[in-house]
């Protein structure tokens, strides 16, 4: 079987993604721990974080996504997102209060946001008909390899200096600023755009009926789709060390990093519709393992597993959405994609944490377990190629 190429804006785009999610990385496994035991917040704080941070931020995602395509450019987008997450960095190290926690995150997010939908459509550019699952797969393969390298880095740093949660912190603030020279190699693809032929619309009913079928079936799965802090302290809560807690995290993010390209290249051949569907099964099965689980051990067989959803669903949900648009048209829907991706994720983390503190642990994983049940119901109604 013949690898398809990848294109030079791919490699580019995948390092820098390499080296922010390194830094991303490095402090996701900690945060919870740290919001909760350093800081002194109750875990229904780390719900209103990281779930408010994502929403609030999410509109800007849909937003800057049109105005990528409005002014068909896509590289300023992305700089600016990758810079304001940068920062976020310096602004979480110097946090001695929860509040400024939030702050960080929220610049985190808006970052993430101004980046998505013209980020995504360069990669849609590069792409043809016949690869994109593989494109958008390898893309998460490179970000995720650094998400195995970024709780690496913090164990080994947890261990060397004493469960110092805040040198790492400080720490993650160079793979940040680092994945920025990356990025200076990117170009962009204007000859392939003619803004003339395509009318662009931040309104919902202008997209097309399929398509919303598929956002509809996203956002019930969001909506239970809560932080994956509320992971980390379930595993903590049943007794593992945070070194051991971070060892699991990083053996769900080898397994995403492995998984995703063969993913992205499978649902080129056997349909992006159906592996991403076998991917929210796993999901409900993962979080109805975490609600009713009461070995330590299993824990690390549960994050492994976990892994396996997230490659089969992140990069093949986008390759799936860009077969259902024009390129020309990417910046935007990405972003409509991603905005209602958050927008259900702050109402789950929300709930997710009422849950957890109002009546168990075990009642936010089964809530997520039922959302993505339910959700399978919708994406049958959504026609592929």
């Amino acid at each position: 079987m013949k690898i398809p190429k990848i294109p030079a804006n791919v490699w580019y785009l995948s390092f820098v993604s390499f080296f922010n999610d390194t830094a991303s990385e490095m402090l996701y496994p900690v945060m919870p721990i740290f919001i909760t035991q350093v800081l002194g917040a109750p875990v229904f704080v780390v719900g209103l974080i990281e779930g408010v941070a994502e929403g609030s931020a999410s509109i800007f995602k849909t937003i800057f996504g049109y105005w990528s395509d409005r002014l068909q450019r896509r590289k300023p987008f992305v700089i600016g997102g990758y810079l304001a997450s940068a920062f976020a960095k310096i602004i979480i190290a110097a946090s001695y209060v929860w509040p400024l926690v939030f702050l960080g995150r929220f610049v985190d997010r808006l970052g993430k946001g101004l980046r998505t939908g013209a980020r995504d459509a360069l990669l849609l550019e590069a792409t043809t008909e016949g690869d994109k699952g593989f494109i958008f797969g390898f893309h998460r393969s490179m970000d995720t390899l650094g998400a195995v390298l970024g709780p690496t880095i913090a164990l080994a740093l947890l261990w060397a200096f004493n469960n110092n949660i805040r040198l790492i912190l400080i720490l993650a603030i160079v793979p940040a600023f680092l994945s920025l020279l990356f990025f200076f190699k990117v170009k962009e693809v204007k000859a392939k755009i003619q803004t003339t032929k395509i009318k662009l619309s931040l309104s919902i009913g202008s997209l097309s009926p399929n398509l919303k079928i598929f956002l509809a079936g996203l956002a019930v799965f969001s909506l239970g789709n809560s932080t994956d802090s509320f992971l980390i302290l379930k595993a903590q809560s049943m007794g593992l060390s945070l070194a051991l807690v971070i060892s699991a995290y990083i053996l769900y993010n080898i397994v995403y990093a492995a998984a995703s390209t063969p993913a992205g290249e499978i649902s080129d051949r056997i349909g992006k519709k159906k592996v991403f569907t076998v991917g929210i099964i796993i999901f409900a099965l993962v979080y109805l393992g975490f609600a009713f689980n009461k070995n330590p051990i299993l824990v690390f067989a549960l994050f492994a597993v976990y892994g396996f959803y997230i490659a089969l669903t992140d990069g093949v949900s986008k390759a799936l959405v860009g077969s259902m648009v024009q390129k020309e048209q990417a910046g935007t829907v990405y972003g409509v994609m991603t905005t209602t991706t958050s927008i259900f994720t702050l109402l789950a983390s929300i709930i997710g944490g009422f849950l957890w503190s109002a009546i168990s642990p075990q009642a936010t994983f089964i809530f997520a377990a039922v959302c993505a049940i339910a959700s399978l119901f919708i994406f049958n109604f959504v026609r592929t190629k």
